[in-house]
């Protein structure tokens, strides 16, 4: 039963799949679902009615009333998108003239009709309901298809499929929930008597989206634990509030259900909740873990190998600090006023590799900014405000972030679950006590050299090497690790050999550049860890990215990684 002064609308998928189009993103789905989709599935439900029902009605006004609801959805794993090309309408069959000379008209009218609304104060007058009789005979278009069977030939083979000069390419972006269910979740209590009319307007709708995205929907009868909560997070979600059914109304007048039309809403921040409670005593984490901003990397600009972290981490990086406002805080520069490097830990530039899987091959899949818990709220600000400058900046997904060497890479913010698997921080944050490096580490300290030279001066520079990743461990806050290996080689399946890296180098106390060595390695830890785990002098900038490990033998990332 609903919780005292709570209650919640549960929503299940019939066919497993959620197929919405993300409002700026015609290739992108919506997840979770948003408050204000399911609003507008609620007042269509109702208008199309016979007789609309009046309590109904209430039950829409009072719920637009309500604050934004938290949100218990699961992960959802994102389909390919692919491109349909769809046949257009015949416009020959209602020829172009009478078109557009009949929507001149239902558009005159319909203003016609909210002036009318307007100084009645909403009362449907004689003269409102002419204008409504006048609306539904321009809407009509029986006299001109019953014209169909003079329609020329040549119109007629135009509209079949295989005619590429008259198709039109639509996108029908779609995920597959975990669990089918979703829940809307309101702390008010539901007025006396509303249950049963809301919940029979609720048994009215049969999609949300998509047509083929069929659902059933009732008030909930246990209210699950949220996963989205409104709050100071990173995923914008569409909501409603107060007059939103007017609102609606009103835009319905102007379109008429033919027109181009936009669903009205408010934006809503909300962040991710936990989706089991922690344990009372928590798994150690580094000083550099937080949340992530996750962008994805277009189809046409996934053949970056890993090699080229540095390089897109930098642009990435440059890309923030011109579109932040000055002075910039320390914990997005990474710098204090003077120049010199801050000690605190501040924001993360990290590509994303392919790793770990059998099918993996290195290329990057797009890249997060890593934002630390311990950051300031000056310096999250600033990093979230810059961001947005450059989406403003740009228009239109994707966006777009040059490359020093050459190059353009096409990215988008995902504020749902990733399409790559990849690029869910959920994989690389993970507690566990073994980790593997993705990218290698740049040693916070030279080691010697660790080829050539005598086999006495090798094994000394190889255990100065595991010294210097154990140290790499001190400096993220993290306890000493059991045990640390070192290789040129990876240990994980994907990952690159350390000599088909770029030298990397970083100035030093002297102003002059320092090269650091770069290992591969893999540590492990007497207590489990928590990540995301990034170590070492380049963490800042994509290396030293680590990877929870053991992972299984055999396993198989979402073919879309691939």
């Amino acid at each position: 039963m609903p919780s005292a002064g709570r209650f919640g609308i549960e929503i299940n998928f019939l066919t497993g799949r959620y197929v919405a189009t993300f409002h700026n993103d015609r290739r992108r789905c919506e997840w979770p679902p948003h408050p204000a989709r399911l609003f507008s599935a609620l007042v269509a439900a109702w208008a199309d009615a016979d007789e609309p029902d009046q309590s109904e009605r209430r039950a829409l006004e009072w719920l637009e009333a309500q604050h934004a609801p938290a949100i218990a959805a699961s992960d959802a794993v994102a389909r390919k998108v692919v491109a349909h090309f769809v046949p257009v309408n015949d416009v020959s069959v209602i020829s172009r003239a009478w078109h557009e000379r009949t929507a001149l008209g239902v558009s005159d009218l319909a203003e016609q009709l909210d002036a009318e609304l307007a100084s009645s104060g909403g009362e449907v007058t004689r003269k409102a309901d002419q204008i409504i009789r006048r609306l539904e005979r321009a809407r009509k278009v029986g006299a001109q298809v019953s014209r169909a069977g003079t329609t020329n030939p040549s119109s007629a083979i135009a509209m079949l499929p295989e005619r590429p000069s008259n198709r039109q390419e639509r996108y029908f972006p779609s995920v597959t929930p975990d669990d089918d269910r979703v829940t809307f979740l309101w702390d008010s209590p539901l007025p006396d008597g509303m249950h049963d009319v809301l919940d029979r307007l609720l048994a009215r709708v049969t999609r949300l989206g998509h047509p083929s995205s069929l659902v059933s929907c009732r008030v909930a009868s246990d209210l699950p634990a949220a996963t989205f909560q409104v709050g100071d997070g990173t995923t914008s979600i569409r909501a409603v509030r107060r007059g939103q059914l007017a609102e609606l109304q009103r835009r319905h007048g102007r379109h008429g259900g033919i027109r181009p039309r936009a669903l009205p809403f408010i934006k809503v921040r909300y962040r991710a909740v936990a989706d089991t409670p922690q344990p009372e005593e928590q798994p150690a984490k580094p000083n550099t873990s937080g949340p992530w901003l996750v962008f994805e990397f277009d189809h046409d600009s996934r053949a970056l190998p890993a090699t080229r972290a540095v390089e897109v981490a930098t642009a990435m990086r440059a890309i923030a600090l011109r579109h932040a406002r000055i002075p910039i805080p320390e914990g997005l520069s990474g710098h204090v006023a003077d120049g010199t490097p801050t000690a605190l830990p501040h924001v993360a530039f990290l590509p994303l590799p392919y790793v770990g899987f059998e099918r993996a091959d290195g290329r990057l899949l797009g890249m997060a900014i890593s934002v630390p818990e311990s950051m300031s709220e000056a310096s999250r600000r600033a990093l979230y405000r810059a961001i947005g400058n450059w989406e403003k900046e740009a228009g239109r997904p994707p966006l777009r972030l040059t490359l020093e060497a050459g190059g353009i890479v096409h990215l988008r913010r995902q504020p749902g679950p990733a399409t790559s698997i990849s690029l869910r921080p959920g994989v690389w944050s993970k507690a566990c006590r073994r980790w593997v490096s993705a990218t290698p580490v740049a040693l916070p300290r030279h080691p010697g050299r660790l080829r050539g030279g005598s086999a006495a001066a090798r094994v000394k520079a190889w255990a100065l090497a595991e010294s210097a990743v154990a140290t790499a461990c001190d400096h993220v806050d993290l306890p000493r690790p059991l045990s640390v290996e070192v290789s040129l080689s990876p240990f994980v399946v994907g990952a690159r050999d350390i000599r088909r890296y770029p030298a990397f180098s970083q100035p030093g106390t002297d102003g002059k550049p320092v090269r650091r060595q770069l290992v591969h390695t893999v540590i492990t830890f007497e207590e489990p860890v928590s990540g995301p785990l990034i170590l070492g002098a380049g963490r800042f900038l994509g290396l030293g990215l680590m990877r929870p490990a053991p992972i299984p033998p055999g396993s198989r990332e979402d073919d879309t990684d691939g």
